[in-house]
């Protein structure tokens, strides 16, 4: 078996610029032209520039051709390599930052400017969080327990991922049984092709429990590109912290519904959509007048979390947090009081004011695994469930798959997918449509075979 070798620029800095997914795709745009045009000069950059993804809407030919004079003013019959391609498209591509006012985030740009790595420019406080989960969930792990605890202060984090151990190992949390962990190469040194199999098996499945892996590619893991590293791992928390925001597993949502039609559109919605589902089935309850619509700007002022916390946990009932005018004071209380129901500090109270969404639906995710403040009310759980068809799980799962055909089809997607929404295939269906299934059950069907063969060695040799 052969080991993946990504594209390779000979000129580190500009290697830099791109992912090898960026790689990959202007690579083959390169060759193209190149065969198509039999001479690819400087003087066909334009046109060709123009009609890239990247590009189009944003510049013509004449604007493209203005932006390379600067560079190339004089040599427009000078043919072009691939480095050059690469830095004439990073030259557009800073033009393009300039003429929308220094965003990084246009939609003609990639995930990289010619100027600034953004691979730097990562939340902190995401990061610290991240590490904290993977500390506090993968402790006892066997072969991880001697590399934990990560200090999140430093870039070890990023270090231990590139092998795709604990890539693997975090998508198990997820999903458990989505990886045969007798698959996973967990030598203390590994050689490239079994680091590649390492990763090249955590990004099918992460892709197959949901997350969205365009734009991100082995060799990006195996660099440890942060900003992409982690997107990844997020995605992969968030399902996690999420599993339960399903009628498998919590048959007692069905009393956030009044009848049959409602709980089939529960049914149909994204695990984050029920969970804001729940805060507000409770905060209605308890008195809350507004409407929470998102884990960011609407609870910010840590006003829901009050109402909220009171609600469950009675017991550790306070009006403090409530009566407390200044919002980072609020956040404080509203984390020591969750605490005090045993949920984890993930987040700090600058991160509530912030609004930071990832981690604050953490947040509540944890608080409504600790306590979801349903009642088992079973008689109705299990009326609703007789009532219910396969059809609202066969459509969810019918979208997924058009989802990851429709993400597989784009070439030059926009980087930034790589955080985006996850997918709305419940958490169990994607265990069971994984196609990283244990092969357990595989290795016993063909030890039983072979013990049934009577000495023949062909077909021992079969089985």
């Amino acid at each position: 078996m052969s080991s993946y070798v990504g594209v390779v620029v000979s000129d580190p800095w500009l290697h830099s610029q791109f992912t090898q997914v960026e790689l990959r795709t202007l690579k083959s745009k390169f060759n193209s032209n190149k065969t198509l045009l039999d001479r690819f000069t400087v003087g066909d950059l334009p046109p060709v520039l123009a009609k890239l993804n990247a590009f189009s809407g944003t510049f013509d030919e004449d604007e493209i051709k203005s932006v390379l004079d600067k560079s190339y003013s004089n040599t427009s019959d000078q043919e072009v390599d691939f480095e050059t391609f690469l830095r004439a498209y990073l030259s557009v591509q800073a033009r393009g930052v300039e003429k929308s006012g220094g965003s990084k985030a246009s939609s003609s740009s990639f995930l990289k400017t010619s100027t600034t790595t953004v691979h730097h420019a990562i939340n902190e406080s995401e990061k610290a969080s991240y590490v904290s989960h993977v500390n506090s969930y993968l402790r006892d792990d066997p072969f991880l327990k001697s590399y934990l605890p990560i200090d999140p202060a430093t870039n070890a984090f990023f270090d231990l991922v590139k092998d795709g151990v604990l890539l693997c190992k975090l998508i198990n949390l997820a999903v458990p049984g989505t990886i045969d962990e007798r698959a996973i190469n967990t030598k203390k040194i590994l050689n490239p092709w079994e680091r590649n199999e390492n990763l090249t098996l955590g990004l099918n499945s992460a892709k197959a429990i949901g997350c969205t892996v365009v734009n991100i590619g082995t060799q990006d893991i195996a660099e440890g590109r942060p900003y992409l590293v982690l997107g990844l791992i997020s995605q992969i928390i968030k399902i996690q912290m999420l599993a339960d925001l399903n009628f498998k597993k919590t048959p007692s949502l069905f009393q956030l519904v009044d009848d049959t039609q409602d709980a089939e559109e529960l049914m149909g919605l994204a695990p984050e959509k029920v969970l804001l589902k729940w805060m507000n089935f409770h905060l209605k309850k308890a008195g809350y007048e507004k409407q929470v619509t998102n884990f960011s700007s609407d609870v910010k002022d840590g006003e829901a979390y009050a109402y909220l916390l009171n609600a469950l946990a009675p017991e550790h009932s306070s009006h403090v947090a409530l009566e407390t005018k200044d919002p980072t004071e609020r956040a404080k209380k509203v984390l020591e009081q969750a605490e005090k129901m045993d949920c984890k500090r993930y987040l700090s109270p600058k991160d509530i004011v912030d609004g930071s969404a990832n981690l604050n639906l953490a947040f509540v995710a944890q608080i409504f695994q600790h306590r979801n403040g349903l009642t088992d009310d079973s008689s109705k759980s299990t009326s609703f469930a007789e009532m219910m068809t396969d059809d609202v799980e066969t459509s969810r799962e019918e979208r997924y798959t058009e989802s990851n055909v429709s993400e597989d089809a784009t070439d030059e997607g926009d980087a930034n997918s790589v955080t985006g929404e996850i997918s709305n295939l419940s958490l169990d269906e994607a265990s069971e449509s994984s196609p990283i299934v244990q092969d357990q059950e595989l290795l016993t069907k063909a030890d039983e075979d072979k013990d049934e063969v009577d000495g023949d060695g062909e077909n021992n040799n079969d089985a």
